[in-house]
């Protein structure tokens, strides 16, 4: 079963930044970055939300174009489309992950394991 990403060029400014409005969601980003490359299972974010919830914020982001899901067996993996986000806006992912490395009041997902790349 393959899961449905727009492509770079379908990624529009509005909607991600729309979709990054959120807290939980950034938070989620914010982690993703913190393990760039490292492909994620779903269930690690399962203290920002109720799985219903986590599943919501999960495809808004897989739709938006900021995030890839890659359905392994009965499991997603989840990873930042680091590469396309910088294609289509240079700087902007980079910038949205610095303001939220500083934002205490975000959610927090992995605890003391979150370190942000500079």
């Amino acid at each position: 079963m393959s899961l449905p990403h727009p492509n770079t060029d379908q990624i529009s400014l509005p909607i991600v930044l729309g979709v990054l409005g959120d807290p939980t969601r950034l938070a989620i980003v914010r982690y993703l970055a913190s393990k760039e490359g490292v492909p994620l299972n779903c269930s690690r974010f399962l203290d920002l939300a109720s799985k219903t919830n986590l599943s919501y914020h999960l495809a808004k982001l897989r739709e938006a174009g900021v995030t890839r899901a890659e359905v392994v067996g009965t499991n997603r993996m989840i990873t930042l489309r680091r590469a396309d986000l910088d294609a289509r806006f240079p700087g902007l992912l980079d910038s949205v992950i610095a303001a939220a490395a500083e934002d205490a009041a975000l959610p927090a997902v992995g605890g003391h394991d979150l370190e942000v790349p500079v």
